[in-house]
């Protein structure tokens, strides 16, 4: 069944991955003495941090935004990226545009304004997510500017977000379309496809921007991980 225009195939639906591995587990062979002292002075020291008495601060929320054309290697990244951050036990949303429009947006079209609202319904999930000091990856394509920056100020309202762009070339997204939905849209079965007649508007403000055909996927993702990690200039 042929998907609507300018989207690519549902890969998965929101994930929130396990905790970190051996939470909570504790060694019993203390007297109950030592282990109630030693608990309350570990805690004293977690609530307090290691700076004079000054509590810890916990980990900030953010979103890594993925946005390009069909075929730019968005889930692709986001796979890897979350991979990456269930390896250290972080716990991950995964906000698939095509998932949304499934089960939060189904009654929207492929119009402009109808796209815009998607997005902007994205950014509110996102931000209500950081605002619990959440990690939540986004892939979508977004192709319009002014609706990737709503949903930019609805998590900025909470926590950081890293807009990434994935500029990969339209002759390579097509080259990598296997369900041969450019083709169809280069025939006119498909009107309305981002990148071939609807525009795509490049990000004006991108934290990152990557080439998934001359940058390697590891690469990538550490690019993202150090915009994710405190990065303020852009990284391309």
């Amino acid at each position: 069944m042929a998907h609507p225009p300018g989207r690519e195939p549902v890969r998965r639906v929101q994930r929130v991955v396990r905790p970190p591995v051996g939470h909570g587990v504790r060694h019993q062979h203390r007297t109950a003495t030592a282990t109630a002292g030693s608990g309350a002075g570990r805690r004293g020291r977690e609530a307090l941090g290691e700076t004079g008495g000054m509590p810890a601060q916990p980990r900030p929320g953010v979103t890594v935004f993925l946005t390009g054309l069909s075929g730019a290697g968005k889930s692709t990244i986001a796979d890897a990226l979350v991979a990456d951050l269930e390896a250290e036990g972080r716990p991950v949303t995964v906000l698939d545009g095509d998932v949304v429009r499934t089960h939060l947006s189904s009654e929207l079209s492929f119009s402009r304004e109808d796209r815009d609202l998607n997005i902007r319904r994205i950014g509110f999930v996102a931000g209500e997510v950081v605002k619990h000091g959440g990690t939540v990856v986004v892939a979508a394509i977004a192709p319009y500017d002014a609706a990737r920056e709503e949903a930019r100020a609805l998590v900025e309202r909470h926590g950081r977000f890293v807009l990434v762009h994935l500029s990969t070339p339209l002759e390579v997204c097509e080259g990598r379309d296997v369900k041969g939905l450019y083709a169809r849209a280069r025939a006119g079965q498909i009107t309305g496809f981002t990148g071939i007649d609807d525009p795509y508007e490049p990000p004006a403000r991108a934290e990152v921007v990557i080439d998934t055909s001359v940058t390697p996927l590891t690469e990538s993702v550490a690019r993202i991980r150090s915009a994710m990690d405190g990065a303020t200039a852009p990284v391309s």
